[in-house]
């Protein structure tokens, strides 16, 4: 016991260069053990591959009737018992799987990045080619976990991302990546269906449950702080939330109203970022951004609000429930028509 006492106080008292010494260790193990587990993954996705492939010729060439990828389930289980995921259904999801993609130059060595797990339910939930492409990135990007990826596709993340968000001039020369990171559209089912009395109760639920929100924004997003302090003279301001956006490298400054979008918000949030700029934003950032969310918001005020913004701004519109992806998807179609009316 004395010697276990003895080792953690040596380790408590570690010197700061010992202590980035050990992290570059930790590092190495870390890095090795995710490549090897990458390895494996993609090991097994080739596997279900070659075997779906497999199952498919012997179908097509009429060598093989549904009976037999039964017997071979029950072959594989009475000699290697200890082998699993082997099951007909499991052989019959192999044989689709190669069937989907074998003629997708896109999407082929896309499957091989993901879990059998994730590809699954893209192959099931995903409809169209860019539907699954635009999930399979995401998963590859955003390291979706089986339960996150399924909460994006019932929150019908693709169909909203292809609503373009509306922007400030001054926002769309930040990048060319702010409408694939920003959204016309956030939904926030997380917190239950229910209206809330004023911003503060909001963003207090918002926090309770950081790691959805984390989820429906974005994971290059980084909490900073709730009611973020700036002073400007002798005057006191709030923030309501701060985050730090890691591939923008900028501040993103979220201001919440539980009421419908008026012209006069964005003269605060615009405030917000020029204090922001000065005062708190480093040398080696870029310009602060501001999000103004609304409960809800009449798209040509917005559009005449934002055109006069000298600051990068945006106005969002947030919904307490998953959204009818019927219904937005027919939405979608009737902006495609209107955006390409002499297309056919």
């Amino acid at each position: 016991m004395k010697r276990i006492k003895n080792e953690i106080k040596t380790i408590n008292n570690l010197t700061i260069d010992r202590v980035q010494q050990f992290s570059e260790v930790l590092n190495i193990i870390k890095n090795v053990k995710n490549n090897v587990m990458h390895l494996a993954n993609k090991a097994l996705i080739d596997l279900y591959w070659q075997i779906g492939e497999y199952i498919s010729r012997q179908i097509e060439s009429a060598a093989w009737g549904n009976g037999v990828v039964v017997q071979l389930a029950l072959y594989i289980e009475k000699n290697y018992p200890d082998m699993k995921g082997f099951s007909d259904k499991n052989l019959w999801r192999m044989k689709q799987f190669y069937e989907i993609y074998k003629d997708s130059e896109k999407l082929s060595p896309l499957v091989r990045e993901l879990t059998w797990t994730n590809n699954l339910i893209i192959m099931s939930r995903a409809k169209t080619e860019n539907e699954r492409m635009f999930y399979m990135q995401k998963c590859i990007s955003e390291q979706y976990s089986k339960r996150e990826l399924e909460r994006q596709i019932s929150s019908a993340l693709y169909e909203r991302s292809l609503a373009e968000p509306q922007i400030s001039a001054v926002m769309k020369n930040v990048s060319q990546k702010t409408s694939d990171i920003f959204r016309d559209q956030y939904v926030f089912e997380f917190l239950g269906a229910k209206e809330f009395e004023d911003e503060n109760s909001m963003k207090n639920a918002l926090l309770a449950k950081m790691k959805k929100f984390i989820l429906e924004l974005g994971k290059d997003f980084l909490f900073i702080d709730q009611e973020y302090h700036l002073q400007v003279g002798n005057s006191d301001f709030r923030i309501d939330l701060l985050f730090y956006h890691r591939e923008l490298q900028c501040l993103v400054a979220f201001e919440l109203k539980t009421d419908q979008f008026r012209p006069e918000y964005l003269g605060k949030l615009n405030f917000y970022l020029e204090a922001l700029d000065r005062d708190v934003k480093k040398p080696k950032e870029n310009p602060s951004i501001g999000v103004l969310l609304c409960k809800d918001k009449d798209d040509e005020v917005v559009e005449y609000a934002l055109s006069r913004s000298l600051s990068p701004t945006m106005v969002a519109e947030y919904k307490f429930h998953l959204p009818d992806k019927k219904i937005l998807k027919q939405k979608l179609h009737e902006i495609i028509e209107f955006r390409t009316p002499f297309s056919r």
